[in-house]
């Protein structure tokens, strides 16, 4: 893996992304995003995560992030993706109107075979593309690109009116100020 897509600073605030295995309309249900929310307010309560912006979207998670003094923002990517892996695979299975099941879960399955980390399927790609974000500057693109994922996909008019993003107003997560 190339170095520039590892945490290097312990300390440092990191535009991160991750993506489905090929790319896949997995996270099309709320039910499947909600998974996602419920483990990452898991994350800024237990395990350390620092979040600052973040967005759902069909076939991807971007995040713009931080790992609290002690902690490391390669485990706590490691301890969601894991947990939201199985929790989702497990309601894509069990989801009474999931009419892609049979099809999906062929796709992670074929996935996991051909990874040998995984033991039965895979839903999530194995990297996750963090990028430091050091100066001011980037931070505000970072967080324009995030809050207009779905306006650029025509998921929504406006940022805020997307809930499963840090726009979103009330806010489904607890934001850290960068």
């Amino acid at each position: 893996m190339s170095r520039k897509y590892k945490f290097h600073d312990p300390a440092g605030v990191y535009f991160i992304s991750f993506a489905t295995v090929d790319w896949i309309d997995v996270l099309t249900r709320s039910d499947y995003k909600d998974i996602i929310v419920e483990s990452l307010k898991f994350c800024q309560a237990k395990k350390g995560l620092l979040l600052y912006e973040w967005v759902i979207m069909t076939n991807h998670v971007h995040l713009l992030a931080a790992a609290r003094e002690g902690f490391s923002m390669s485990d706590i990517m490691r301890d969601l993706k894991k947990f939201t892996s199985g929790n989702i695979h497990t309601a894509i299975k069990e989801h009474p109107g999931e009419s892609r099941r049979k099809w999906m879960l062929g796709l992670l399955r074929q996935a996991g075979i051909q990874n040998k980390q995984n033991a039965s399927f895979q839903l999530w790609q194995q990297n996750n593309h963090p990028l430091a974000v050091t100066k001011p500057a980037e931070v505000e693109r970072v967080v324009d690109y995030i809050q207009m994922n779905p306006v650029k996909e025509c998921i929504v008019d406006r940022p805020e009116a997307y809930c499963y993003s840090s726009a979103y107003e009330p806010g489904m997560l607890k934001l850290d100020r960068v």
